[in-house]
């Protein structure tokens, strides 16, 4: 039977929100049911970027792979370090809680989890036992590098554009399809909604089968020299077929941005971000569709004039939080070698330590702009477990970031199937 009952990191506040330079507060616990011989328990901070994919097959299979470090920081919390001599800690039967804070560097990127490589923070506990495996438990947490719309040349200009198609049959000719695709502005955040504009005549001499707007992530990893990119499809609407000789106008359709990391994902330099929202004209039969690109900005602080275009609901409860710039209060220290009774939480009723109850306050363009709240990424959780992980890790094992969200009121978009 193992000694270790719990271990796990547990962060202040627990939805695990940071912006670049802000300061990560939280506690690790252990909790034994019988006195366990080890050298030391760490905490390690780790944020990290890889990159991996392979291409071709068999003997011609070649594996392109790239990594950037942006911090790799251990916190001795109790006993002695690997490297240093002296006795064993005995650590007692019981709850051990290691209040610890961390200060994240200024210039990271953004969380984010893609097909071929992703951005990532965690916390991850060691309970170091010489001559037998460590036990290890790891947290991830999210990180919000700021894109301020306001600050994007590209993000209040509008963009429009315009195509048309001529259908050939056998040896016959029809009157063409022409097209016109225009947004108002390129820069949004999720939460807000893309207005639409958009004409359509079929001068063919057929019904179009259909009309539909799509928005697309798209990433593009680098490694060793070379690429790969990735499309994602995270939003759509579609219209009905038009018939020869009629039109079809798009007039204010809106569609809705999900949870989404900021474009070009700024600090790292083996992942990029781009989004394009793309017109389809699809003609009947085998004939190529019709395509029309606009490029958007996905930001995380809205251009100043929107809130007042679009005023926000409000949302009683932690949703969305105040303007206040939360001061945490220090929790109380205890020195290596020394720990909790057993059974008691720093973190129960009445200990002296009240963690905030929501994240401390990001940046924002004005004093008058709403803030956000957080929502987990639109393609939801991935496994997070590594190659060199441990087979004895503790913690959470799926994790999706969390990415700021204004609720405004939009309808969600159907997400393309």
């Amino acid at each position: 039977m193992s000694k270790l009952i719990k271990f796990e990191v547990v962060f202040s506040p627990t939805q695990a929100i940071y912006y670049p330079g802000q300061t990560i507060q939280g506690h690790l616990t252990v909790e034994l049911n019988d006195t366990m011989k080890m050298r030391g328990i760490r905490l390690r901070f780790q944020g990290k970027a890889e990159v991996e994919w392979t291409e071709g097959s068999g003997d011609n299979e070649e594996e392109y792979s790239e990594k950037e470090q942006y911090f790799k920081d251990d916190i001795l919390l109790d006993g002695r370090g690997s490297d240093a001599s002296g006795a064993k800690l005995h650590l007692p039967a019981g709850r051990h809680t290691y209040p610890f804070t961390y200060q994240l560097p200024k210039d990271i990127p953004s969380s984010f989890e893609g097909k071929y490589g992703y951005v990532r923070y965690f916390a991850k506990g060691i309970i170091d036992k010489p001559w037998k495996f460590d036990h290890e438990t790891m947290k991830c947490f999210t990180v919000i590098c700021p894109l301020d719309l306001n600050q994007e040349t590209l993000a209040t200009m509008p963009a429009k554009e315009s195509k048309s198609k001529t259908i050939c049959c056998l040896c016959c000719q029809s009157g063409p399809i022409t097209a016109t695709f225009t947004i108002d502005r390129q820069g949004y955040v999720p939460g807000e909604a893309i207005i639409l504009k958009a004409e359509i005549e079929n001068m063919s001499d057929g019904p179009i089968d259909s009309s539909s707007v799509t928005l697309t992530m798209e990433t593009t990893f680098l490694a060793e020299g070379e690429s790969k990119t990735t499309f994602e499809k995270v939003a759509k609407l579609q219209h009905e077929p038009i018939l020869m000789g009629d039109h079809d106008y798009w007039n204010g359709d809106q569609l809705a941005i999900p949870p989404l990391p900021p474009t070009y994902l700024t600090s790292c330099t083996i992942i990029d971000i781009q989004y394009t929202l793309k017109l389809t004209v699809s003609p009947p039969g085998l004939s190529l569709n019709l395509d029309i690109n606009l490029p958007v900005i996905i930001g995380t602080i809205p251009v100043q004039n929107v809130p007042d275009r679009h005023p926000p609901i409000t949302h009683p409860g932690p949703a969305a939080y105040t303007e206040t710039i939360f001061s945490y209060p220090t929790p109380p220290a205890y020195p290596p070698g020394e720990s909790l009774p057993p059974g008691r939480d720093i973190f129960a009723p009445g200990a002296g330590y009240a963690p905030p109850p929501y994240p401390p306050e990001g940046p924002t363009a004005s004093p008058n702009l709403p803030p956000p709240s957080y929502e987990e990424c639109v393609f939801g959780r991935v496994n997070i477990t590594q190659k060199e992980d441990s087979e004895h890790l503790h913690g959470d094992k799926y994790f999706a970031p969390v990415y700021t969200y204004y609720d405004w009121g939009h309808n969600a978009t159907a997400p393309p199937e």
